[in-house]
C-alpha cells in the first residue's frame, strides 16, 4: 500500500511538471521568447532619415533674410536652429538597421569608444558645422571599440531610435544601440 501511494504521488508529480513546461512554452503564462535567430538589418540610407516634405530653406527663406555671407552671425544663428531642429522620420523608430557614415567620437574610455556620432560625409561636425539633426545618429556600443578614430568609416547595425541629444558636437535625431560595428571601405 505505500508503495502505491508513493508511486501515485510520484506519477500526479510528474504530470504536474510536465503539464507546466507545456503550459511555459505553449505561451499560457504569457508570450514565449523568440527563437534565437540571427537579427536582420534592414540596410538604409541616410536619406530615409529625412522626411520627404522637409525643406530647411523654407523657413530660412520666409524670414525674409535672402542672401547671407558668411560672416552674418544673425543668419548663421537662424540657420542652426532650423537644423538643430530638424523633423525626423517616425517610421523609423524600433526598426532593426544597418547604416554607414563617419564616427565623431564621443566617449572613449581605456577600453575603447564606447559612443560615439556617426554622420554622413568627411569632416561634419569637426571640420565643418553639424549637419541637420535628421542626419546625426548618436551611436552606443555594445563592447567598447578599440582601433576606431575620428573620421573612419563605419557601417552600424543595431536597433534605430527616433531620439533627440545634445553634444558638444552636435545635436542628435536619431540613436542606435548597435549590435555590431564594423568598418567599411564604402560608403
Amino acid at each position: 500500500m505505500k508503495r502505491r501511494l508513493v508511486f501515485a504521488v510520484g506519477a500526479a508529480s510528474c504530470i504536474a511538471i510536465v503539464g507546466l513546461v507545456v503550459a511555459v512554452t505553449s505561451g499560457v503564462f504569457g508570450p514565449r521568447q523568440q527563437d534565437a535567430s540571427p537579427r536582420v538589418f534592414a540596410e538604409i540610407r541616410w536619406e530615409a532619415l529625412i522626411p520627404k516634405d522637409w525643406d530647411p530653406m523654407k523657413r530660412f527663406l520666409a524670414s525674409n533674410r535672402g542672401v547671407m555671407d558668411d560672416s552674418d552671425a544673425n543668419g548663421q544663428r537662424l540657420m542652426r536652429a532650423i537644423w538643430d531642429h530638424a523633423p525626423t522620420v517616425d517610421a523609423m523608430d524600433g526598426r532593426d538597421v544597418r547604416l554607414s557614415g563617419y564616427v565623431v567620437p564621443l566617449e572613449e574610455s581605456e577600453g575603447g569608444l564606447r559612443e560615439f556620432l556617426l554622420v554622413p560625409y568627411f569632416g561634419a561636425c569637426i571640420h565643418s558645422p553639424p549637419p541637420p539633426a535628421n542626419q546625426i545618429v548618436e551611436v552606443r556600443a555594445v563592447r567598447p571599440m578599440n582601433g576606431v578614430q575620428a573620421m573612419d568609416i563605419v557601417s552600424v547595425s543595431g536597433h534605430l531610435s527616433v531620439s533627440r541629444g545634445e553634444s558638444s558636437m552636435g545635436t542628435t535625431g536619431y540613436r542606435i544601440d548597435a549590435a555590431l560595428i564594423e568598418p567599411s571601405s564604402t560608403h
